[in-house]
């Protein structure tokens, strides 16, 4: 009987079994880094704003402290956007005539809010408590970065599960006293570390692993 596949038909099938499977592999490892990238992340993007406010002005060039604005974000789970009378505050004193006012003068005029874009936007199925973790003595600048660095408010974490994990499960590495939470730019000294953990101790989060980072923590 004639012979109807060539000899090396068997290895021709194989190679290209392999290549197939390795061209699969290779394609989901290419898509899971690209969608964990910083670009698909939106890292360092400053969303487009209706007013141009710079916190590397407002923080870092004048001193204002996050609580100014932010003002109920030591006890309520929402840092909470300032209302307009408070930027008039200052504001209807000096550069009230200046262009890139213009959007706040009228908000405050017409008594209608600023729809401010977000920054960091958590997923819907995630729970997060901004007053929590500040009454625990974790910093503003350890999730929004040095913001008094900031003429436009950008993103800078992946607020991605793994990055919450990673304080949650080294709370001694991320604490710091009370006092400094609101501090921009702060670094412990050598002494300092030395007294983290007993920080975990005094902030009540010295708990066994798994009540820091079961599930029901965050999804809720």
């Amino acid at each position: 009987m004639k012979q109807v596949f060539h000899p090396a038909s068997n290895s021709i099938a194989k190679s290209l079994i392999v290549i197939v499977v390795l061209g699969l592999l290779g394609l989901g490892l290419i898509v899971s880094i690209f969608v964990r990238s910083p670009f698909m992340r939106q890292i360092g993007v400053a969303p487009e704003q209706p007013a141009a406010f710079s916190h590397e002005h407002h923080v870092g060039g004048l001193g204002l402290d996050c609580r100014y604005c932010h003002l109920n974000v030591e006890e309520s789970s929402f840092a909470g956007i300032p209302s307009t009378d408070i930027c008039m505050g200052c504001h209807s004193k000096i550069w009230n005539d200046s262009p890139a006012l213009a959007p706040v003068v009228a908000s405050y005029e017409n008594d209608e809010p600023l729809v401010w874009n977000r920054v960091n936007r958590l997923a819907d199925y995630a729970f997060f408590n901004h007053s929590i973790h500040i009454n625990k003595g974790i910093g503003c600048e350890t999730c929004h970065g040095r913001v008094d660095q900031m003429p436009l408010s950008r993103k800078v974490s992946t607020l991605a599960m793994e990055w919450c994990l990673e304080c949650h499960r080294n709370r001694a590495d991320y604490v710091r006293p009370r006092e400094e939470v609101f501090t921009m730019g702060w670094e412990p000294s050598e002494d300092w570390k030395a007294q983290q953990p007993l920080l975990v101790e005094q902030y009540h989060v010295d708990v066994e692993q798994f009540e820091i980072t079961d599930c029901s923590i965050c999804h809720r």
